[in-house]
């Protein structure tokens, strides 16, 4: 088999159930990444099939739908809260005053470029302006204090791959994850620099996290409960409810999690604040 990296592969051990790109080859031992959740892997050369032409097409429509789903559903959210605040509005204040919004500030630290790319792209789809990073899930340590001193963000994300190994340890224990680790202490960090919970909204962990354990750091919301895999673009989903919820309501976490592909078993969090700020008057820019 002339397997290269950037080849998209299924395992013959695990009955092809997920999609993962081959990340790097070592001898006969692979390293994986999943295609569209936040996986990593080791697997034997011998275990990899090579995915078809036409099964890669199929995967990427039933993936595509999925996506469009969700997006769907919170666009559908977002757009009963506007016509709820505007109607608020319209009651309570003359008619020629129009009002003007803060942007959020969100920082997106991904250990996957390509998983970089698609949230980035959604995150403008949903409006929203963020700043993203590449940054491998063992340097999130030594690099989370300087990226929130220069972007000074209201929302910050911490992600990438990760996943429990049983052969390893309990799942107490934090040794038997690939990633957790760190993400556990990037989190720790950043809340060192804003120890209130609604001022840095933080979320934490890819596929299998120990959720427990980024909760205790200081994660506002975390992966993964039941040790699940989640979807690569789950972490934008909590992040635009969070960013579109008006700062005087609680962000109800089941609203949260309803609209990503992953749900409760793979997400989880705490009532937040809602970052969503509104002014008055508009003054256009002559």
């Amino acid at each position: 088999m002339n397997l290269m990296t950037g080849m998209l592969v299924t395992r013959y051990s695990y009955k092809h159930d997920i999609v993962f790109r081959v990340k790097n080859i070592n001898g006969n031992k692979v390293l994986l990444h999943g295609e569209d959740i936040r996986l990593e892997a080791d697997a034997p050369e011998e275990d990899l099939r090579i995915l078809p032409e036409a099964d890669v097409r199929k995967r990427q429509e039933e993936i595509k739908e999925k996506e469009e789903y969700s997006y769907r559903l919170f666009r559908q959210d977002y757009q009963l809260m506007k016509e709820k605040k505007e109607y608020e509005h319209k009651n309570q204040e003359p008619r020629n005053l129009q009002r003007f919004q803060l942007p959020v500030k969100v920082l997106h630290i991904d250990g996957d470029r390509l998983y970089l790319k698609k949230c980035i792209e959604l995150y403008q789809r949903l409006g929203l302006q963020v700043h993203g990073v590449y940054v491998q899930e063992k340097d999130l340590p030594f690099e989370i204090d300087a990226l929130i001193q220069k972007v000074q963000p209201e929302i910050m994300v911490v992600t990438g791959h990760d996943a429990y190994s049983e052969t390893k340890g309990s799942k107490k224990d934090l040794a038997a994850y690939r990633n957790t680790r760190f993400f556990v202490e990037a989190v720790r960090q950043a809340r060192s620099w804003s120890s209130n919970l609604d001022q840095l909204i933080i979320f934490a962990g890819a596929c299998q996290s120990h959720f427990e354990s980024l909760i205790r750091a200081g994660a506002n919301f975390a992966s993964s409960p039941d040790r699940v895999n989640i979807h690569a673009l789950d972490p934008v989903y909590v992040v635009a409810k969070v960013a579109y919820t008006p700062f005087m309501e609680k962000v109800n976490v089941y609203d949260v999690l309803k609209n990503t592909l992953t749900g409760e078993k793979g997400l989880g969090g705490m009532e937040t604040r809602g970052l969503y700020r509104t002014g008055l008057p508009y003054i256009e820019t002559k």
